[in-house]
């Protein structure tokens, strides 16, 4: 009898195994795709009170949960307050990600959160250290509900002049949402080009878009760095900041040049209003999805720079897609490393670990990866220009949903295909950062070296 006790004693004291937090993330979304699928699918989703295929629900549902903004539908014509409703609140989950939401739900309720769910979080957040996680989390919704409250106020004063105090208010909730959590939905079906020459609307939007694509961690450190008075911010933080203000810097000069005298797009603005479309444009580009000219109408030069932007994206950790704004830094450091013959990558007096060098190049390799597969699909099932298949497929996988207008014809093919890309642009950057950043096996031995002949 003993014999077995201690059996059973030693089988209960077997340490069960992690799950695999990059899997939980991906499972996360995917539960809420399904979900926000059947929701769109049902008759009181639809104005006409039929609901929305399938395929197209699934296309919706995909794209709010990934914060792209890409639209096979019209959302304020076709979709009734139910199926708009369902859109925000798949952004909103989306933005802030699945596992923060259900990880903060299920300590409300009292459940206990595992090291695996933590893990997750961190993760998603952009959190390097796994002290504070759920300190973090809180304040990450409490900063998103405030900010998200101001910028409804401010669209709510905005749109008050041009519709009745209800409408304006749910309007200015709406925007206020889909702008910080990058998703660039809009309830106007022209986005916000009837809004090109406000200057306040055009100012809230920048704000709300730009504070939700720096990063939870970002910001959390930037107020806790303002409160305390210290003289001293994160490497992370810095580089986040640096780079976010050179793209949005060098990107509206050149946008600027291209389009100053572009007939289509800019040129009958005055001085004033042609920096402010600029500005918006390239602020935009980074994963937001709005716009205040039409996109169809830029020309090619303005077309590859809004492309590079949205390839770069925001910053981890935030509402945005995309590479990320380190990644794009991090390689440029390698780069510099390997020209000037050194081992060491460096940025700002510190050397980088070299799990994040090799990680920032998977992420760049995938998603180069990605583009090229999607676009020989694509141009194969589509009738369109090549500029336009590319933009969208950046688009896509960036989770950004600007277009130039391709998206509601695309084929069967191409409603099943996007929404996998915005799903992977999602979901695929924090997946490799999970799977990647987890203890390596310990390597005995090596095989024999050998050299090959490069370049």
């Amino acid at each position: 009898m003993a014999k077995v006790t201690g059996k059973m004693m030693e089988t209960n004291n077997k340490k069960k195994p992690i799950p695999n937090p990059a899997r939980l993330l991906a499972t996360g979304f995917l539960i809420a795709i399904a979900l926000g699928t059947l929701l769109l699918s049902l008759p009181v989703a639809t104005a006409d009170g039929r609901g929305l295929g399938l395929l197209d629900a699934f296309f919706m549902a995909t794209s709010a949960t990934c914060v792209t903004g890409l639209v096979v539908v019209d959302v304020g014509t076709t979709l009734s307050g139910f199926g708009q409703t369902v859109i925000l609140l798949l952004f909103q989950m989306g933005g802030l990600g699945i596992m923060t939401v259900t990880t903060l739900f299920a300590f409300a309720v009292g459940r206990r959160v595992s090291l695996s769910d933590t893990l997750t979080m961190g993760e998603a957040l952009g959190n390097p250290r796994l002290s504070g996680v759920l300190l973090l989390a809180r304040n990450v919704v409490l900063l998103t509900l405030v900010v998200e409250a101001v910028g409804a106020v401010a669209l709510t004063l905005a749109f008050r002049a041009d519709y009745p105090l209800g409408q304006a208010l749910y309007y200015g909730v709406f925007h206020s949402v889909s702008a910080f959590c990058n998703a660039g939905f809009d309830l106007f079906g022209v986005s916000l080009t009837r809004y090109t020459t406000d200057v306040f609307v055009n100012l809230v939007f920048v704000a709300l878009i730009v504070v939700g694509g720096l990063g939870f961690y970002v910001n959390s450190e930037l107020l806790s760095f303002r409160r305390s008075g210290g003289t001293r911010l994160t490497l992370h933080t810095r580089i986040v900041l640096k780079a976010t203000a050179a793209l949005i810097g060098i990107g509206t000069l050149l946008v600027f040049v291209f389009e100053y005298a572009n007939p289509a797009t800019m040129g009958g603005l005055s001085l004033g209003e042609k920096v402010m479309a600029s500005l918006f444009q390239v602020v935009t580009s980074r994963t937001a999805g709005f716009n205040t000219v039409p996109t169809a109408g830029l020309l090619p030069s303005s077309l590859l720079v809004v492309m590079v932007l949205m390839f770069i994206g925001a910053s981890p950790g935030s509402t945005g897609g995309g590479t990320k704004t380190t990644t794009f830094v991090t390689v440029l450091a390698a780069i510099r490393a390997a020209l000037r013959r050194r081992d060491d990558v460096d940025i700002g007096g510190r050397r980088l670990p070299p799990e994040v060098v090799v990680k920032a190049w998977v992420i760049t390799a995938a998603f180069i990866g990605l583009i090229i597969v999607t676009l020989m699909v694509l141009l194969t099932s589509e009738r369109a220009p090549f500029i336009e298949i590319l933009f969208e497929t950046v688009s896509a996988l960036g989770t950004v949903g600007l277009s130039m207008g391709l998206t509601p014809d695309l084929s069967p093919v191409g409603r099943i295909l996007l929404p996998c890309l915005m799903f992977a642009g999602r979901v695929g950057p924090l997946t490799l950062a999970v799977a990647l950043a987890r203890r390596k096996a310990t390597v005995d031995w090596h095989l024999p070296e050998e050299r090959i002949y490069v370049g």
